[in-house]
């Protein structure tokens, strides 16, 4: 008998166990990827029907916004809770809870009958999808090999990714032909299915331990990351009279509950009882990929609500010509992110992110330039070229970051990146949306005509994009592979 005949024989209940373990595994993460894609889906689907809602409706663009910041805001205030969430509860009844609510909130935004009841809704949506995406993140970092998480994080890349940037193209095509409420009547069997199919098949990969919940620190969080978002919706909104919060007024409670949840984390953690560990922010690797991760957010959000409000009020382009002139964009993104996640495995981040985030940077002062001329050619190269310098900058973004973090550290980790990535989104659609409003206003108010005076308040706002997009060009270059990970050899065919 030859060695390797013996070998065989002598080990086959542990290659069994082995096979029956990583096929329990890719299993589980399939699972929570296709789900985790479906909710998403839902950041950005708003985004085209913006304008039709605001006819249909009778609503303003400040107001219409909050239909996709409401969604951001609440993630990024119930994010933080996930982390103690992961830790108290088992994969799988995590994830029941997680479907359970976004089909609930996805329900209630197709019978809505008006703004009030579609913005509740989409708040039910968020607790759903706040759940799903540090819980992907968790699970991954948990059960992935370190010279494997380039490849799995290109995956999660074209979840995080592209699943908002083809939203507008969905939502498009669906108000072309039929109502809004399509848009989640359409969604509601897929979210069931994701609900029934990961009830009967997914399997618990996690070990819960006992964590406290510190109820001070999610009030703080709610009232610092909610107030800075508000206070930045309210500028500009021409529907913010009387019996409105001034923003200056909320930016300042925002300020001061961020200040108080941060300095109650830093005393908390001394004892482990952080709701957000803060001692992530230790390894500089992390922080800087959590701020230049937030710029690109904001880049993307900001291009995702804008672009729509420009193509169909300024060029008079409809839902469906909307919807299919932002696809090429976003299928790019889910061409490019496995490749973009094995060259990160081979050579590192620093190679991927300075191009991107360069490319990023151009586009959005291309942006500046544009009128009630521009040739359609030109926004869709422009977007096309935006989504590949995404695309080369959030995979080795994820995997750096989380790598360079102790492993008990995961779950706060993901939690503060997730939670860090909606409040940038957030801010980004209101930020921008504020700006183009308030200068619209304005020129409007001296006589420019409404299409001239739109078109001059969305350059205004890609141009604050365009100058926070030089920050994340300047972090580029400070990122480097966590000394720990393994390269994957070098080897083209090692995954």
């Amino acid at each position: 008998m030859t060695p390797e005949t013996q070998a065989a024989v002598d080990l086959p209940a542990d290659a069994s166990a082995d096979a029956d373990m990583g096929s329990r595994n890719r299993l589980v993460i399939s699972i929570l990827l296709v789900s985790t894609f479906v909710v998403i889906l839902n950041e950005t689907i708003m985004s085209v029907a913006l304008p039709h809602l605001m006819k249909d409706l009778n609503v303003t663009a400040s107001a219409a916004q909050w239909l996709t910041t409401a969604f951001l805001l609440t993630m990024a205030i119930v994010i933080p809770v996930t982390g103690f969430l992961i830790q108290r509860i088992n994969t799988r009844p995590i994830f029941i809870l997680a479907m359970s609510l976004f089909s609930a909130g996805t329900l209630l935004c197709a019978v809505s009958p008006g703004l009030e009841l579609l913005v509740l809704g989409r708040i039910v949506q968020a607790l759903g999808t706040a759940i799903m995406l540090p819980l992907l993140m968790t699970t991954v970092m948990t059960l992935v090999p370190e010279n494997a998480r380039g490849k799995t994080m290109g995956n999660i890349s074209i979840v995080i990714s592209v699943a908002p940037a083809i939203g507008p193209t969905i939502s498009g095509f669906i108000l072309q032909v039929l109502e809004w409420r399509w848009m989640f009547l359409l969604v509601l069997p897929i979210a069931l299915a994701a609900l029934l199919l990961g009830t009967r098949l997914i399997k618990n990969v996690t070990t819960p331990r006992q964590v406290p919940l510190d109820v001070i620190s999610v009030i703080l969080s709610a009232l610092g990351f909610g107030g800075l978002v508000y206070g930045l919706s309210s500028f500009g909104d021409p529907s913010s009279g009387e019996g409105a919060i001034p923003g200056w007024m909320s930016l300042s409670v925002g300020a001061v509950g961020l200040v108080a949840f941060i300095l109650r984390q830093i005393w908390l953690q001394k004892r482990d009882k952080a709701l957000l560990d803060l001692r992530t922010l230790t390894s500089k690797t992390f922080a800087i990929s959590v701020t230049m991760m937030a710029i690109c957010m904001m880049a993307l959000f900001g291009t995702i609500i804008l672009l729509p409000i420009y193509l169909q009020t300024v060029l008079r382009l409809d839902t469906l010509q909307t919807g299919f002139l932002l696809l090429p964009g976003g299928l790019v993104m889910g061409l490019l992110a496995p490749p973009v996640g094995r060259l990160y495995d081979k050579y590192g981040p620093t190679v991927l992110l300075v191009p991107g985030a360069i490319i990023v940077s151009a586009v959005l002062w291309l942006m500046t330039m544009l009128d009630q001329n521009t040739p359609i050619p030109y926004i869709l190269a422009g977007h096309v070229a935006i989504s590949i310098g995404l695309s080369l900058v959030f995979t080795p973004l994820f995997t750096a970051s989380l790598s360079a973090v102790p492993p008990k550290l995961y779950s706060h980790g993901s939690a503060l990146l997730g939670t860090v990535q909606q409040v940038a989104g957030a801010t980004g659609v209101a930020l921008f949306v504020a700006l183009m409003s308030s200068r619209a206003a304005g020129l409007a108010a001296a006589g420019e005509p409404m299409i001239s005076a739109t078109t001059g308040g969305i350059r205004t706002a890609f141009l604050c994009g365009a100058i926070i997009s030089l920050f994340a060009v300047a972090a580029a270059f400070f990122i480097r592979k966590p000394a720990g990970g393994a390269m994957s050899g070098g080897m083209p065919g090692g995954h």
